[in-house]
């Protein structure tokens, strides 16, 4: 524990310093100029095993306009950002860097992004990115990162399991639950058989219950300050909501989190689940046993036997506001190489990247996009749920509550039941207050 407060420190001051001599908008480092030169940048491990094709024509291209080369070194999701925060407190920087988005308001406000405002207008699309992730881009009117790419969770159900209880896709929550309630009760003599799978600490899902209920995480004052909203009446009704739906109708491990729901679900022990867009196609692919990982890889339960609808709201057309996960990437404030760096990420989120981006399952970094998106097999549900989507707090320190596991923890204690939950919101709120407003 000391040693990270000492990288923090250190890192703080650091940034502090770089952000005092007002960046490196007009130096060498925006030549594009890159023969000799290799360009670092760190991408998260999707992009590995997700579409390893769009990288490799991002650098090709980056290679023909600027001579420069590429090393792409792929990051883990489970400790990416103590690596990045134990890097940029060093010498040696990654060029580009991408983050979740929920994870960028740190970098910008503290000084680890360039800022890349006057390259605004060159990034294809830029006038309509979505906002969820161009949002946590942007602070006192600058730009310090680019959206990259979105997705939206969706209603994944199990179609024969439909068929055969003479059900239609929910159209609106009431019809959920009244589906959920029938597929329990034909299934009651299986204890393995969840109508709808949801693990405990799954908190993307349940803050979507929060806010279609209109509550929402944290609410920052007018004088500045945060403070965590979740025991306010219409976030405790959604949380309700959510426990309710957890503890009747999906009966796996109550502590577990999301990670591996999509092994679990390929199991055909449950007939609901909520996932990214992309777990449509996972949950059919060939599966280990996620209780044993010698296990051999088989076909899933599952396959050819799965759709996905939008999670639906109170009324018909009217659906339940969908996380607008996704990344973006930033120049490293550090970087020798910005100019370079930049004109990366532009070739990188060029309209054509955005297509190949399509065809794996993911949605694109623009608005104008979306119905281009529907247009493509096993995007529609994904491209209607981004269309009423909800994103966390802009807040500096956010990426600090997520790594401190303070929604994952309050929602394990509401769903066991070890906490009521008005009293683990209350909990969380402390938490999250004291942690939003820390400097």
């Amino acid at each position: 524990m000391k040693r990270r407060i000492a990288v923090a420190a250190a890192l703080a001051a650091t940034l502090l310093g770089a952000a005092a001599c007002g960046g490196k908008s007009s130096s060498s480092s925006d030549s594009l100029d890159g023969k000799g030169k290799t360009l670092k940048v760190w991408l998260m491990v999707d992009a590995q095993t997700g579409w390893p094709a769009v990288v490799d024509a991002a650098n090709a291209k980056f290679k023909a306009d600027t001579g420069a080369s590429v090393t792409v070194e792929y990051q883990q999701w489970t400790n990416h950002l103590t690596k990045l925060d134990a890097t940029l407190s060093g010498k040696s920087v990654p060029d580009v860097i991408e983050l979740g988005n929920t994870e960028a308001a740190k970098y910008v406000f503290n000084g680890g992004f360039a800022d890349i405002t006057d390259k605004k207008g060159s990034f294809d699309n830029s006038a309509d990115w979505l906002t969820g992730l161009s949002a946590p881009c942007e602070s006192d009117g600058k730009l310090y990162c680019v959206p990259y790419y979105a997705g939206a969770r969706v209603l994944i159900y199990r179609t024969d399991l439909f068929q055969a209880a003479g059900l239609k896709p929910p159209t609106t929550y009431d019809d959920l639950t009244a589906d959920a309630q029938k597929l329990q009760a034909a299934h009651g003599s299986d204890p393995k058989f969840s109508a709808f799978y949801m693990p405990g600490a799954y908190w993307y899902a349940a803050m979507s219950w929060v806010y279609g209920s209109g509550g929402q995480i944290a609410q920052k004052g007018s004088d500045g300050k945060w403070k965590g909203t979740l025991e306010d009446p219409t976030a405790e009704a959604g949380l309700q909501k959510w426990v309710d739906l957890a503890k009747t109708y999906s009966k796996g491990d109550p502590t577990k989190n999301e990670n591996d729901q999509d092994a679990v679900f390929a199991q055909g022990d449950s007939a609901m689940l909520y996932g990214n867009g992309w777990e449509l196609g996972a949950v059919q692919s060939q599966h280990q046993d996620p209780n044993d990982p010698n296990s051999p890889m088989v076909d899933t339960a599952v396959k050819g036997k799965v759709a996905a609808v939008p999670l639906p709201g109170a009324a018909a057309g009217q659906n339940l506001p969908s996380f607008l996960g996704g990344s973006i990437l930033g120049v490293a404030q550090k970087s020798k190489n910005a100019g370079l760096a930049a004109q990366w990420i532009k070739d990188f989120t060029g309209t054509s990247s955005q297509q190949a981006l399509l065809a794996k399952g993911a949605l694109p970094n623009a608005t104008n996009l979306l119905d281009a998106a529907a247009q493509v097999s096993g995007n529609e549900a994904t491209a209607g749920a981004a269309k009423n989507s909800w994103f966390t707090p802009n807040a500096p320190t956010w990426a600090d509550v997520e790594k401190a596991n303070i929604l994952q923890q309050a929602l394990v204690n509401m769903v066991t039941g070890k906490q009521s939950v008005d009293a683990a919101a209350k909990a969380a709120d402390t938490q999250i207050t004291s942690t939003l407003n820390a400097s």
